[in-house]
Order: C-alpha cells, then structure tokens, then sequence
C-alpha cells in the first residue's frame, strides 16, 4: 500500500466523494433527540421493512457470505459456552450460531425490536434460543456474563458507537470474543443509511472506539476477496476483551 501523501486532485476527490456521500445518508439520527430516534428504528424494524428483512439479507448475499465467516471459521466458534447475539433481527446470524456453534452453547438473542424477535422465533425453529428484548445501550445483563457476542448492523443506529461498544465490552467476560459489524462511510453503505434511517461510520472511528473501551482488534474480516479489493461490505471485526 502506498504511503504517499495524497496529491491536491487526490484530496479534492475524496472531499467530493465524501460530500456525495453526506447528501446521500439519512440526516435523521443528527436531527432529533435519541429516544425520538430509538421510536423510530423501532417502528422501522417492527413494520413491512423489518418484515423484509430477512428477504433483503438473503437476495444482498449478506446471508451467505455472513455463514462463511462461521463455516470457514474465519470468526471461531469452538470453545465458547455462552453467546449473546445483538440485533438479532430475523436471525440472520443467529443462524449460523445455531448451525457452527458447539451444541451446548447457550444462545440468547437481543434485538430493540419485539416483533423482529417473533420473527426470529418463527424463522429459526428452534428452543435453544433465548430471547431478550433491549436497548443496546442498556444490556439488561451483568457484567462478564458472555464469552462471545455477535452484533451485526446495530451501532449504526447509535449517534455514537461508544454507547454501544462499552456495553457490549462490559457484557463480555476479560478475553471474550466479539463479532461486530457495521455500515461503512461509502457510498453503498450511504445508500443503506437513506433507507434504514441509520448512519455510518468510518473506519478510523471504530476501530478508536474498540480500543478505547477496551476492545482489541484480532483481526478485521472481509466477506471475500472481492469485497477487500473493492472495500465493499462494511465493516467487519474480530475482537477480543482486553484482559
């Protein structure tokens, strides 16, 4: 990768880039209080979006490459007892928990949404779940309860990733693992803004915002190769509670 600092055309197309992207990103989540916006999400998912859900994940490919990261063990599964998923929605991830996951895993699924778990029930068809309905911002678990946690497509729906990230690190036991996904300041992830009322985040940012809460970087994660060539898909990360 080059380290040469960018040139004045360089600079001047990422700022243009970056513009596009800022008219292109829902504007909601900066314009009202944060329990107005938590409604809001809430009757987004709970609603004909949150009902296509599963739907839309599976004709993006987000479900197929989502289970390679398990199936290829690319983010591993063996060895950990207690999972929480947050932001279940339908179960896209629970899913592959369900299938990659040591048998005696205990899996709990936590979503904002109370009719985005119902949907999860009904799609998952299974009893080993749990079901919590909860804010991300306010886990109703205690501390070092976790040795995994999967949060797929969440933080975006925060207007900052520290509310989110210091739960998630607080739930989690000193080494436990973290699986976290998030939409990228591009501009597909732009387009995923404008059309489920959340916004992005840049890559700086969240990986700051890991360590600041305690949260180390294992390793970050790509669908493909295809999808790094390109840095497309989001983010993606394995982290690890800092000891």
């Amino acid at each position: 990768m080059s380290t040469e600092p960018l040139t004045k055309p360089a600079v001047e197309r990422k700022r243009k880039k970056n513009v596009i992207n800022r008219l292109v990103e829902n504007p909601l989540i900066g314009k009202v209080s944060y329990e107005t916006y938590r409604d809001k999400v809430r009757d987004v998912y709970d609603g004909p979006q949150g009902a296509l859900l599963a739907t839309a994940s599976l004709l993006s490919l987000h479900l197929a490459f989502g289970e390679r990261l398990f199936r290829k063990r690319r983010f591993e599964l063996t060895g950990v007892k207690k999972i929480l998923d947050v932001g279940s929605g339908a179960g896209q991830i629970a899913k592959h928990l369900l299938k990659y996951a040591d048998r005696d895993a205990q899996i709990t699924c936590c979503d904002l949404s109370v009719e985005m778990l119902r949907r999860s029930r009904v799609r998952l068809k299974s009893n080993r779940p749990k079901y919590s309905a909860a804010d991300v911002t306010r886990l109703p678990f205690a501390d070092n309860s976790f040795d995994c946690v999967t949060c797929g497509y969440v933080l975006e729906h925060l207007p900052d990733a520290r509310l989110g990230l210091s739960e998630l690190a607080r739930v989690l036991v000193p080494g436990g693992r973290l699986l976290l996904l998030t939409t990228e300041d591009s501009f597909g992830g732009a387009w995923t803004s404008r059309v489920w009322y959340c916004r992005t985040y840049s890559r700086h940012e969240i990986l700051d915002t890991c360590r600041q809460v305690g949260l180390d970087v294992h390793r970050e994660l790509w669908f493909s190769r295809m999808h790094k060539l390109l840095r497309a898909g989001g983010i993606c990360l394995d982290l690890r509670k800092r000891a």
